[in-house]
């Protein structure tokens, strides 16, 4: 993600996150109420927010985890724990920005914890090992694991695109799919050597609805970045081969196979699975399927399509400019978002699928 507070910085462009984990709040809550009465109101607590990324949001999810745990405790007359704040991220992400919240995070807690509630920052991939045996109580992430490890391999025949797009050879999506199972059992692996029975998880992450993995609604910001590109080459701008090297490390899977891989991984326990609705040019979001009829001048239409161009900006920025250089990104994205303003009366009403997966450790 694009770090800093800049025009183009995820932490001015994750609107949208913030709604969802709104939307998910509820279920995170509930999870975190029912870790603490199963372990017998632990006097110290450890939470790890997997994914973090830098601004606001992360520590949204964290104020609404310890205020959970600080209302629990004193609801059953119980003395309040210390509380670990464990906030990861790879190490290039940009924690100075995130850690200059931290003041304002304590000011916005139920009640004094400064001196009991710790913030740490975890850099590395969370496709590793980050904590000791049996030390965590509860694992957070939010739109973290649609991130593969890695560009999968086996994807030469995927030449003018940058992620699966019809038509496709059937091997590029295979090479796609088996990378997230492998990743995907990967992380509960290793969180399964880090969480303490009966811990909890809460993970929310883009998913699909449509089985067809080349449906359209499946990879339409990916597309729109390809299209982009390709304007690039007949302009001159960008060399065609560089453009058949750059490949998303990205997958969002259907609800199956994210079960599959949970089951066959056998160290945690689904306890919900819910999907959460959002739009891609609306705010609105819902756990049912939401429809956005909202009559828009050409000016604030103009204004919808500007957001979630940027937001894609603030995502993307990093992994093009490193493959690409930074001179191309402005250009990148004036194309972007001309083909995103041409697609608005096709995409308006076309739901963003997110899966919010809750689970406890066997």
């Amino acid at each position: 993600m694009k770090g800093g507070d800049g025009e183009h910085s995820y932490a001015n462009n994750s609107e949208a996150q913030k709604i969802i984990n709104s939307e998910a709040k509820l279920a995170v809550v509930e999870n975190v109420k029912e870790m603490i009465v199963k372990m017998g109101f632990p006097g110290c607590i450890k939470v790890a927010d997997l994914g973090c990324s830098s601004g606001e949001n992360t520590f949204l999810a964290m104020s609404e985890i310890v205020n959970t745990i600080i209302s629990t405790y004193q609801q059953k007359g119980q003395i309040q724990p210390e509380i670990d704040c464990c906030l990861n991220d790879l190490p290039d992400n940009d924690f100075n920005t995130t850690f200059k919240l931290i003041p304002s995070f304590h000011e916005k807690l139920k009640m004094d914890v400064k001196e009991m509630c710790f913030v740490s920052g975890v850099p590395g991939s969370f496709y590793s090992r980050l904590f000791p045996s049996k030390s965590l109580h509860f694992v957070h992430s939010s739109f973290s694991l649609h991130w593969l490890s890695k560009v999968p391999p086996c994807l030469e025949e995927n030449k003018t695109n940058v992620y699966l797009r019809s038509p496709c050879p059937p091997n590029v999506y295979k090479s796609y799919l088996a990378q997230f199972k492998n990743d995907f059992s990967l992380f509960l692996r290793m969180r399964a050597e880090e969480t303490m029975p009966n811990g909890r998880m809460a993970l929310t992450f883009l998913g699909r609805k449509a089985l067809d993995p080349l449906s359209k609604d499946c990879f339409r910001d990916w597309s729109l970045i390809s299209d982009s590109l390709l304007d690039l080459v007949s302009e001159g701008i960008v060399k065609e081969s560089e453009v058949e090297y750059f490949n998303m490390p990205f997958y969002n899977p259907d609800e199956n196979e994210v079960k599959e891989v949970i089951e066959n991984e056998g160290t945690f326990e689904i306890n919900n699975f819910e999907t959460i609705f959002g739009l891609l040019f609306s705010h609105k979001t819902g756990r049912t399927e939401v429809k956005d009829d909202d009559d828009l001048d050409q000016s604030r239409v103009f204004e919808v399509v500007r957001k979630r161009a940027n937001l894609a900006r603030s995502i993307t920025e990093p992994m093009l400019a490193a493959h690409f250089g930074d001179a191309i990104i402005d250009r990148l994205f004036d194309r972007y978002t001309y083909h995103l303003a041409q697609s608005y009366h096709t995409l308006r009403n076309k739901p963003m699928v997110n899966f919010l997966v809750s689970l406890i450790k066997k």
